[in-house]
């Protein structure tokens, strides 16, 4: 029999127990706080039809779509997002009753370059707000991004808004033609955190095809400083009409929502927030973990009330964000609020010989019925056997039931970080460990 080496597609990965147990116990909290908010749940296929996709993304985007020929020829791909199956979605099913609250985690695949923290299949986590063109639903989803990181035990962050409308403003005032050029242009900007002001200036005059003049325009405005109020009195006195100005007011509809909700401090006005995809109509934001400022935006998203009615025929407006779970977690991890962990119970529950196995897997489901989690050793080996493997998957009790503890109607509890052990009663044991245990 040949051997067949064992190995995963260049720019895929499996997720080791070390990883999956604190990243379910993340998505866990995130499920609960999407619910809280009225959120209902939504699953859809991987695959779509290709023409579904395409033209969403603009010429990178779809640049990166897995698209192929399937056994009944025809073109279908890989979803790219969560956003763009959500309109076709919302466009096929008529009983929707919309305002319509969705939420999604599920995995997209995208065919770009492999690097560090970069994969051709990730995981995303979408909520959205379909069929509400009020600046409180853009309030909404902002109030459930800061629920979602305080829930989550994030005490240091910042979410940066602004408005795609204010951005085209600025494409008029400085002679950008609308379309794929402004797309391009904006694009760029957004890249502006990441590779710093002389690497964009670069882009915007090779790869935009921008004047001096132009990008010294991109810069004077991207440097209005002041608070939120400051900065939107400023935009007053270059937009007097036109989508600039409706963009503007906007943000300062948003604003007093976000005073009301006290959340003023944590989010901010960022007239660099660009997002890179075509389909952003309006507000549109990101957030950051202060404490870790290299590792990027762990959440973005805005409003895209074009998208939809591309399937219906007619605009049906919506907001959404969509949380990186991997980038998360990753943050998670290093801010110390997730740790990793090799198993899902913190009890073991021994087996001293043939014998005693049958009562001893009777004690394992009394643990589980009282909603203890244990693990119940599959066989009579040597208990130190057992003890080690305990100790290897980061458990933190063990429990012996020998001929003696079973006379006694008793059971042995040792706790391995301590080595402390204690004869208890089998009638009070989950009472016992459910204190302990939690």
């Amino acid at each position: 029999m040949s051997k067949i080496k064992p190995r995963v597609l260049k720019g895929f990965r499996d997720y080791l127990p070390t990883t999956m147990i604190p990243r379910q116990k993340m998505l866990a909290t995130i499920e609960a706080t999407f619910q809280r908010f009225a959120f209902v749940p939504l699953m859809t296929p991987a695959l779509e039809l290709l023409e579904i996709l395409k033209g969403k993304y603009g010429a990178e985007g779809e640049s990166l779509l897995y698209s192929f020929e399937d056994q009944g020829d025809r073109q279908v791909a890989l979803r790219y997002d969560l956003t763009v199956p959500l309109a076709r979605v919302v466009a096929q099913y008529g009983e929707l009753t919309l305002p319509f609250r969705r939420y999604q985690i599920a995995p997209v695949w995208r065919a770009e370059k492999p690097q560090r923290g970069r994969f051709r299949e990730f995981s995303q986590c979408d909520g959205d707000i379909v069929g509400s063109a009020d600046m409180a639903a853009d309030a909404e989803i902002l109030q459930l991004a800061c629920s979602l990181l305080d829930d989550l035990g994030v005490a240091n962050y910042t979410i940066q808004v602004n408005n795609c409308k204010v951005l085209s403003g600025l494409m008029r005032r400085i002679h950008v033609d609308e379309g794929v050029a402004e797309a391009g242009v904006l694009r760029t900007i957004d890249k502006l955190p990441k590779i710093g002001r002389e690497k964009t200036e670069e882009l915007l005059k090779n790869e935009s095809g921008l004047s001096s003049e132009q990008v010294a325009g991109i810069f004077e405005f991207l440097s209005i400083e002041g608070d939120t109020d400051e900065k939107l009195r400023k935009l007053d006195g270059l937009f007097v009409d036109g989508g600039g100005r409706q963009g503007v007011d906007e943000l300062r509809q948003l604003f007093r929502f976000v005073r009301a909700l006290s959340l003023d401090g944590l989010i901010t006005l960022d007239l660099s927030i660009a997002r890179g995809l075509n389909y952003y109509t309006g507000t549109v934001y990101e957030a950051f973990l202060r404490d870790l400022s290299g590792i990027g935006a762990v959440m973005g998203g805005g409003r895209y009330d074009g998208l939809i009615g591309v399937f219906k025929g007619q605009e049906v407006p919506a907001v959404g964000i969509s949380l990186g779970i991997d980038r998360l977690l990753q943050g998670l991890v290093e801010l110390k609020l997730l740790e990793e962990s090799r198993s899902v119970a913190q009890v073991l529950v021994t087996v001293f010989d043939a014998e005693s196995a049958p009562h001893s897997a009777r004690i394992a489901q009394d643990l589980r019925r009282g909603g203890v989690a244990c693990e119940f050793y599959p066989g009579a080996a040597k208990l130190g056997k057992q003890f080690r493997h305990a100790e290897r998957a980061g458990m933190g009790w063990v429990i012996v039931l020998g001929p003696d503890e079973q006379a006694q109607g008793k059971v042995q509890v040792k706790d391995l970080e301590t080595g402390a052990q204690e004869a208890v009663p089998e009638k009070e044991l989950v009472g016992y460990l459910s204190g302990r245990v939690g």
